[in-house]
């Protein structure tokens, strides 16, 4: 057990016959003569932690002083050493992850060290939830057939994550049909508090997950975000999860909900306010009678989306209506009494009041104020009201693409285009896809609800969804299927299209599946701007679907209602959504009333059907799963597969670091705008059969129809270092515009000083065999998006010694670093323009020679052809001591591994 330095640790009473030990963060307020109880409840989870796993070496008191000591508005400087109790991850990023964990085994076997020396020292549960494809739907076999080509397509994956349940002690899987990561720890991983057994100490429940949208656990209390895979293997290893210490922005919602109003309404405003605040890198936590009067799966909602409006958390405290979700997704009794008590004994229980709290800064926002919106078409953030859909899709078709348009002509929005065996024309602003999808929404049972009576009331009026549209139903958990049919409304869905075509996360992530050769054909040939409607929480470019540029964010009902109206070039609050049997049909006449919904809200929290269900995964996975055999032994032995491979992050491994070499005479593999996703760095969806990675698995045997996705193959390194700066929507500033001056799109780049044009792998590969280094340059928001590690991975892979952007969005900084690449910020106001840099210069990195220290500065040095230099000053963003670490040991992984087998 740690050390009690502070004298902390208490008895407390769970009941009339339980009581336990924790330690008390009111002790540790009075030892240390602070009053506790001012500071953020998020901060106090987290010293809670910090306390608790004080033990003089990893974790000083000093941390716990400096944190308990938190002021609101100081200089922050100090990092913070966060022991998390769990670490959940999903596949497209677990199976990368359990490579590399693999791998640091592979790699103590060859040095003549203990295999079982690299083991998780905490609960580690995937959950298979990221795999499944729409290939089938509307039609009651959808959901079997795309399970059952989703094991077809895997299985190699699979046999790989059977051999991680055998190896290591704390490996859990939860396998592919049961939901999405996100709702599954909602609803069944979370504990709410742990038990020491051995201790007999209590302890929070918190956690990392490899998905950004891990903050959907802060609706019930728990302090969680999410890493890049690095990351969170390092917090299983044992190393605690170093952030630097955050500001912490208030939100006081007040007021409530108008009728007709959404909770994606909500936190679409939600995004759309706090992006405009800044809140990259803070903790933001909710308070006020507002936020106490959300119901938890509201909060959880809000709280998931936490990664759009760019903040670490989104988190709420825990009051008597977390209690009551525990108790209605069917936690045991001794489970929900040690949670409520625990909390109420260390005062952190209840929504605080914004004056009884200090944070750095606090915002308001009337709920009242809400109104029902979409957001698109290429990013969450941009929010549109619902009436003004028809005229910004108007606007936005003919404005430049540098100003988010289209960049068409605008007498092309009236015209009819033919698609090749269908009597039906295809016009601009059409929807080709409409997705109940994501685990923002359908954790949410007043939407799903509302969805279901959107489709019953207009499937009783006559209405119809075009026979073009795809449309699928993917709830995050079987609980939803559940409780749509004890309420009736699932036939209701189901005539409109929307059957159960799979239980993971699917449109949203990009495996909404292909259109028909015929739609694909009119899209490019006449180069048509079509829709997609997603209940999911992003719309990046290329995302959704290849051919599909405009995406737009909306609510389950609303996602119906435009299924309906097949297109969004009709305003839907005054047009009629379609004619029905007894004429025209408007959105009033089929949207339910609040007294609807909440009428069937008791179906939804059946304690019974919860814990039914997740016994499931114990007692019957499903024949598909438990037909998969893998590998044994405490090594993996890396059979040949296009799935899974070594990676090669160990090569030349020695237990001492070599130098990082300098940064001279680099060049540009590419220069960036602003808002660069982790999407256009690491695609996670389709393989062009052109591309460097299409080509590779050609070359290796795999036929175009077995490529599957980016996102399945991620243990595999040579698909995706081939894979990065791929998407096809991504805009390489080096090379010159198109003819109609719009900005050539693609994975290009010009090889320098030759000038000559090229897929950016095959010039990164030929920079690499001529020793040159290189650099990336970008705009705002550099790696916003989710949390893949691979787009920091294969940026080190191609050969990238730095990244220069105008700002970082948080993950993928602390990934750049992770994998030893050093991310340089531009300071007062320069930029890539500004500065006239066209990427036919090269490039020194100057100030780093004498040893680096957090946040310095450093100098860029342009040397243009013309011989002319120029000496612009960066901000290195490595911004906390353990990151100087990471760095000098070449990155996260090599750091670990070499303190593991020391």
């Amino acid at each position: 057990m740690p050390q009690d330095s502070f004298n902390t640790l208490q008895t407390f009473n769970i009941s009339d016959t339980r009581k336990g030990q924790l330690y008390s963060l009111p002790a540790l307020g009075k030892s240390l003569n602070v009053d506790v109880q001012r500071l953020p409840v998020s901060l106090r989870i987290v010293l809670e932690s910090v306390l608790r796993n004080c033990d003089g070496v990893k974790v000083t008191e000093e941390h716990v002083r400096q944190l308990a000591n938190w002021q609101p508005n100081e200089e922050r400087e100090n990092e913070i050493p966060f022991v998390v109790s769990r670490v959940v991850l999903q596949d497209f990023t677990g199976v990368p992850l359990l490579a590399d964990i693999a791998a640091m085994r592979s790699v103590a076997d060859r040095n003549g060290k203990d295999p079982k020396l690299i083991e998780p020292l905490e609960p580690v549960d995937l959950v298979v939830d990221h795999s499944i494809m729409i290939d089938y739907f509307g039609t009651d076999q959808a959901l079997d057939l795309n399970i059952k080509l989703e094991f077809k397509s895997n299985e190699e994956r699979y046999q790989f994550m059977m051999w991680g349940m055998q190896a290591f002690n704390t490996f859990t899987v939860v396998p592919p049909g049961f939901g999405i990561v996100h709702q599954v720890n909602l609803e069944h991983l979370a504990p709410g508090v742990h038990h020491d057994a051995k201790n007999d100490v209590y302890y929070p429940d918190t956690l990392v997950g490899t998905d950004s949208h891990t903050t959907m656990i802060n609706g019930i209390g728990v302090v969680g975000w999410g890493v890049g895979g690095i990351e969170a293997e390092a917090g299983m290893l044992g190393q605690p999860v170093y952030i630097l210490t955050p500001d912490v922005v208030g939100v006081e919602l007040v007021g409530k909900l108008r009728e007709g109003v959404t909770a994606t309404d909500l936190v679409l405003r939600i995004t759309e306010m706090l992006r405009q605040e800044k809140v990259v890198g803070k903790f933001v936590e909710f308070c006020g009678e507002g936020t106490a009067s959300l119901s938890v799966t509201d909060r959880a909602t809000i709280g998931n989306m936490s990664p759009e409006y760019g903040a670490t958390m989104g988190f709420f405290p825990i009051d008597e209506r977390t209690i009551d979700y525990f108790r209605g997704t069917g936690r045991t009794q001794e489970e929900i009494e040690a949670f409520e008590a625990y909390y109420k004994a260390q005062n952190m229980f209840g929504v605080p009041q914004a004056k009884d709290i200090d944070y750095t800064k606090l915002i308001t926002l009337d709920l009242s104020t809400v109104s029902p919106s979409v957001a698109g078409p290429k990013r969450p953030q941009d929010r549109i009201e619902l009436d003004k859909l028809k005229s910004t899709f108007v606007d936005l078709f003919s404005k430049p693409m540098n100003d988010s348009g289209f960049a068409q002509p605008a007498d092309k929005l009236e015209k009819d285009f033919p698609v090749a065996g269908s009597d039906e024309p295809l016009r601009n602003g059409d929807i080709l896809i409409a997705a109940i999808t994501s685990c923002t929404n359908t954790s949410n049972p007043s939407v799903m609800l509302a969805a279901g009576l959107v489709a019953k009331k207009a499937a009783e009026a006559g209405l119809k969804v075009p026979k073009h549209i795809k449309t699928s139903l993917a709830p995050g958990s079987r609980v939803v299927t559940g409780y749509l049919e004890k309420t009736g409304l699932l036939p209701y869905l189901e005539t409109l299209g929307f059957n159960v075509a799979a239980y993971g996360c699917t449109t949203c992530i990009g495996n909404a599946g292909d259109l028909t050769p015929e739609l694909n054909a009119a899209i490019t040939e006449n180069d048509l701007i079509c829709s997609a409607v997603l209940s999911g929480n992003r719309n990046f470019e290329a995302r959704i679907h290849p051919n599909i540029q405009a995406n737009f964010l909306a609510s389950p009902p609303l996602v119906v209602a435009y299924a309906l109206a097949g297109t969004v070039m009709r305003d839907i609050t005054t047009e009629p959504i379609g004619r029905g049997k007894n004429g025209d049909v408007y959105l009033k006449d089929i949207w339910p009333s609040s007294e609807e919904v909440n009428e069937l809200l008791n179906a939804a929290m059946d304690p019974v059907a919860y814990r039914e269900n997740y016994a499931q995964i114990d007692k019957n996975p499903g024949a598909l799963w438990e037909s998969i055999k893998g590998v044994t032994g405490e090594t993996y032995t890396w059979p040949e597969s296009t799935y899974i491979a070594e990676p090669p992050f160990f090569e030349d491994f020695g237990m001492q670091p070599a130098p990082m070499p300098p940064v001279r005479d680099a060049r540009a593999l590419a220069v960036f705008g602003d808002s660069i996703t982790t999407d256009h760095i690491s695609p996670a969806g389709s393989i062009k059969e052109t591309s460097p990675a299409g080509r590779w698995l050609t070359e290796h045997g795999v036929s175009k129809s077995e490529f599957n996705s980016y996102g399945s193959r991620r243990g595999n390194h040579e698909v995706m270092m081939r894979g990065t700066f791929a998407n096809v929507r991504i805009k390489n500033l080096m090379i010159p515009p198109k003819a109609d001056g719009s900005s050539f799109e693609g994975g290009e780049t010009l090889f320098q000083p030759s000038g000559e044009q090229m897929p950016i792998y095959d010039a990164a590969m030929r920079y690499i065999s001529e020793g040159t280094p290189t650099v990336v340059f970008g705009g705002e928001e550099y790696g916003t998006g989710s949390s893949r590690d691979w787009a920091a991975k294969g940026t080190q892979l191609l050969g990238v010694r730095a990244v220069i952007a105008r700002s970082f969005e948080r993950i993928h900084r602390s990934n750049l670093v992770g994998m030893g690449v050093l991310p340089l910020q531009f300071l007062h106001g320069d930029s890539v323009d500004s500065l006239n840099i066209k990427g036919t210069e090269t490039y020194d990195i100057i100030g780093l020679e004498d040893g680096i220290k957090p946040m310095q500065e450093v100098t860029l040095v342009i040397k243009r052809p013309d011989g002319v230099k120029q000496e612009v000053t960066l901000l290195l963003r490595i911004d906390t001591p353990i990151e100087v670490e990471y760095y000098r040991h070449g990155g996260i992984l090599p750091f670990v591994l070499r303190e593991l087998l020391a």
